[in-house]
């Protein structure tokens, strides 16, 4: 019988194929998944109870992160239709649906909505947005006291995440964080946002906060 690993390493490889993955050796995506949960880890001081992952596509990082965690409940968010239909299977195949909830919404709408709203221990972006949209987002999904993790370049750029603009969003100065040669910010909720935040998809784009 086939392990979980190697059905995993099969749905990634099939996902690069479809484009829903980017370049690279596989076991680099793995690394860079496991790199978001040691940085939440560390953060939280323990596994979270639910995560939400924004812009799953392929399955990067978030069904990594759902075998590492097996008590965690997540959601994953795609707005793209072929995508979410192809991510539901996956987590089927693999025997996770009984924990993950496949949305097929815009994550903004998802941060506004019951029973996701400010719900989450964790929230995880990997190449999803522009870091103003990806904070607003987060900030209707992350519960007070849990965290936004996101991918980022070596160098922690302080205009890439204004501690003012993210205070407003009730986040914490962002922390730079490397886990082996991968590189994310960690941003605490400190305090609840704004219910007004995040906006629909019009002024997100055409008016961000930075």
């Amino acid at each position: 019988m086939i392990s979980f690993d190697e059905r995993l390493r099969e749905i990634l490889e099939q996902a690069r194929e479809d484009g829903s993955l980017g370049p690279g050796p596989i076991e680099q995506h793995l690394g860079h998944s496991h790199g978001f949960g040691s940085a939440a880890e560390e953060a939280l001081g323990r596994s979270p109870r639910n995560f939400a992952d924004l812009g799953t596509g392929g399955g990067i990082p978030g069904i990594v992160l759902a075998q590492r965690w097996p008590l965690a409940h997540a959601v994953f968010i795609e707005i793209r239709q072929r995508r979410a239909d192809t991510l539901k299977r996956a987590v089927e195949d693999l025997g996770l649906d009984d924990r993950i909830e496949v949305l097929e919404r815009r994550a903004e709408v998802v941060g506004t909505s019951e029973p996701y709203r400010e719900h989450f221990d964790l929230v995880t972006a990997r190449s999803f947005g522009p870091p103003a949209l990806t904070a607003e987002v987060g900030a209707g999904l992350v519960d007070v006291g849990g965290i936004l993790i996101v991918s980022d370049p070596p160098i922690l750029d302080p205009a890439r995440w204004p501690a003012e603009a993210l205070a407003h969003l009730g986040f914490a100065p962002a922390e730079g964080v490397e886990v082996g040669s991968a590189h994310y910010s960690v941003m605490r909720k400190q305090e609840a946002a704004p219910e007004r935040f995040p906006r629909a998809s019009g002024g997100l784009a055409k008016r961000p906060l930075w």
